[in-house]
């Protein structure tokens, strides 16, 4: 009896709760929480040793076939009469549909080692876009990765970890590994 109006009360100043709870937006994104990975000097074949890479996997589709295969035919008389029926034995399989796929691609430096300036930066320049609308915290969090999302997905890449190329687009101060080296001009 006492247990049955504990749990009311209970819930009722659960409902109570203000509303200051952190956006889950808010909170910093962990190695966990992406399929993305930032590395220095570990990439593709032929990776420059001084530039960062990010790398999405994306999963196999694998789809799995269920069939009704017939084990013996069945038995017909000359009269038309079935004299023993057909015996069939279920068979599933699995199959790829998609292969995995590895994509690489160049990301700024600064992702790897967070730097909170080149974040705070980066919220800025999507902010200005109309894509980021949360505080500028310098935190790499959820909603600074959807907003890298929208901004790179017109362009071909589906990813939360902002490209080297759309880094540059933004217009963001970057090192680039191959101008420094002198290997390029521009």
């Amino acid at each position: 009896m006492r247990l049955t109006i504990l749990c009311p009360g209970l819930l009722a100043l659960a409902a109570c709760m203000p509303a200051g709870q952190p956006d889950a937006f808010a909170n910093p994104l962990v190695a966990g929480d992406a399929a993305v990975e930032v590395l220095r000097g570990a990439g593709p074949p032929n990776a420059d040793p001084m530039a960062c890479y990010g790398r999405k996997s994306t999963p196999a589709v694998i789809e799995t076939v269920t069939e009704q295969v017939m084990v013996q035919p069945p038995q017909i008389g000359t009269d038309g009469v079935v004299r023993e029926h057909a015996i069939f034995v279920t068979e599933t399989h699995q199959r790829i549909v998609t292969e995995r796929r590895e994509l690489w691609f160049e990301v700024p430096c600064a992702l790897e080692a967070g730097d909170r300036d080149f974040i705070a930066s980066l919220q800025r320049a999507l902010s200005a876009r109309g894509l980021y609308a949360g505080p500028v915290t310098g935190e790499m969090n959820r909603r600074t990765a959807r907003a890298v999302r929208a901004f790179q997905a017109p362009q071909g890449l589906d990813s939360e970890i902002l490209s080297l190329a759309a880094a540059q687009q933004l217009g963001l101060a970057l090192w680039n590994p191959r101008l420094a080296a002198g290997g390029e001009t521009g």
